[in-house]
């Protein structure tokens, strides 16, 4: 099925898993290069074509992969809760990816799950990290001290799931489509949708890649669990940042947000009023214009005189 997979695809191969990514050039002159991390148990096709496109229009290589477990990574059949994987392991399968493209230093973006493997990156590897963006993450879902899932959002999201997960599980194409862009209609208010371009992306995901696996949903949960917090550790990263939550985040309350932009001493925040946890986010154009705003400034500040001057924050609550 053409237009899904329009870039240069490939393997990097992280111990013994191997990490399908895909690299999409820029329209323009190269500024940098961007590294998407996806979010718990997602493949990296369904990040939002539009979303790739302003990227690339930006002047930026976007290089997308699947998290192992997902998509045409490994699926990792020999899991088990006595020998999980941890996201230090996931943030080794990010590494490689940049050493099979020979990507000195990139900017990270990553999304729930994957804002904690980029925070293990920049931790790791400060040297290959040029900027985060953090979007509806923490440095520590399973901290007591912080609000936890609502009960009832959380009811709410399972019961609005059981249709998706039978077509998942029986087959049903044609209502596997529907329930999916329901969903993305529903969330992206005003915003037009364009389905025939993610009625591609889920018909290829289900017939190239035997669309969602359950098991990795649960690995990546276990690998959240094993690792260890990053509050302590986020004090020594010095990239620029750029933390993104939204106030109706109802799986990462937004106070995982304020403390996550508190523990990074070059983060500002950008909190989204009445925006869930699901992505795309609403009024997503201006959301996008923020991220690539970041983008260039940390660029600039990168290419330009080293002055000392501090990133400069771009405050949540002004959008």
């Amino acid at each position: 099925m053409t237009g899904v997979v329009t870039g240069t695809s490939g393997y990097a191969q992280s111990g013994a898993v191997r990490i399908w990514y895909e690299s999409i050039p820029p329209v323009a002159a190269e500024k940098g290069v961007v590294l998407l991390n996806s979010s718990l148990g997602v493949g990296s096709l369904f990040w939002p074509p539009a979303f790739l496109r302003g990227l690339s229009a930006a002047g930026y290589r976007v290089v997308r992969y699947d998290h192992r477990g997902t998509g045409a990574s490994s699926w990792m059949t020999g899991w088990s809760r006595k020998r999980p994987y941890s996201l230090i392991d996931m943030a080794s399968d990010a590494i490689a990816i940049l050493d099979e493209l020979r990507i000195d230093r990139v900017h990270l973006i990553g999304l729930s799950l994957g804002g904690f493997v980029a925070q293990e990156v920049a931790i790791a590897h400060p040297e290959r990290v040029r900027s985060l963006t953090l979007m509806s993450t923490s440095a520590d879902p399973t901290d007591a001290s912080m609000p936890g899932p609502r009960t009832w959002s959380l009811i709410r999201s399972a019961i609005g799931a059981l249709p998706l997960l039978r077509y998942r599980l029986l087959g049903g194409e044609t209502n596997l489509v529907k329930e999916f862009l329901a969903g993305l209609v529903a969330r992206s208010g005003d915003e037009p949708v364009d389905v025939e371009e993610w009625t591609r992306i889920i018909l290829y995901d289900l017939r190239e890649r035997n669309g969602l696996n359950l098991r990795a949903v649960l690995q990546h949960q276990v690998a959240v669990a094993v690792t260890r917090s990053r509050y302590q550790l986020l004090a020594g990263v010095t990239v620029p940042t750029l933390v993104i939550h939204g106030s109706a985040d109802a799986f990462l309350p937004i106070e995982h947000g304020y403390r996550l932009a508190a523990a990074i001493p070059s983060a500002g925040g950008l909190w989204l009023e009445g925006a869930g946890h699901p992505f795309p986010y609403p009024d997503m154009p201006s959301v996008a214009a923020a991220v690539t705003s970041h983008l260039d400034a940390a660029t600039a500040r990168l290419s330009g005189p080293r002055d000392g001057r501090a990133h400069s924050n771009a405050r949540a609550s002004d959008t």
